[in-house]
């Protein structure tokens, strides 16, 4: 269980391909405290670390084919940033919202607007069950716990603040990209029940 704050920013150094499944490879400032088997979130996705080299900074994890169609991660090439969270502690406080790390799908930046002392940006993604967002709700976006406004059936905008645009992957993020989406866990459990 994650709660959308990240806590740094990693760097894909290698991109290797293994049957369906692909391993990257990412540097980060708390590499040397990863254990095998811990989960972290790299841009919204939970991945479990299958190595870790601490005198490189480094560690290794795996996605398979599920996660690649689900997510963007199969655009991943080495030298990219993406955000990165370890699994919150037991002790620990619930900054942002309950993220689970479990991607629904990708959604296509349609815009991003400088409001000169922070950032909108718009997004458009595809009708669905579960698919849900409601004005000043929670939305998990490449791993980031945000609030939205505007929000419609296909699409919602979020503001950025000055702090979290310069420490996320925000600051790279540019009208045609696509972002990893996970809607808010209690949303999707309402939807459910009622039909949506």
């Amino acid at each position: 269980m994650f709660t959308g704050i990240i806590e740094t920013l990693g760097t894909i150094t290698d991109v290797r391909r293994d049957e369906t499944n692909i391993h990257f490879t990412v540097t980060s400032s708390f590499a040397p405290e990863l254990k095998i088997d811990q989960s972290v979130a790299h841009d919204g996705v939970c991945l479990t670390v299958v190595a870790v080299d601490g005198s490189a900074n480094t560690h290794v994890v795996t996605a398979i084919d599920e996660t690649l169609q689900k997510t963007n991660l199969s655009q991943w090439q080495p030298g990219r940033q993406v955000n990165l969270e370890r699994c919150l502690a037991a002790n620990g406080r619930f900054d942002g919202h309950i993220v689970q790390g479990h991607v629904d799908l990708t959604a296509t930046c349609e815009s991003v607007t400088d409001q000169h002392g922070s950032w909108v940006f718009r997004f458009r993604h595809e009708v669905g069950p579960g698919r849900v967002t409601v004005e000043k709700g929670s939305i998990c976006i490449n791993g980031t716990s945000l609030t939205c406004f505007d929000s419609t059936d296909d699409g919602f905008s979020v503001a950025i603040i000055p702090y979290t645009y310069e420490h996320t992957t925000f600051q790279h993020l540019r009208p045609g990209d696509q972002v990893n989406l996970e809607f808010d866990i209690v949303g999707k459990y309402v939807a459910k029940l009622l039909g949506r």
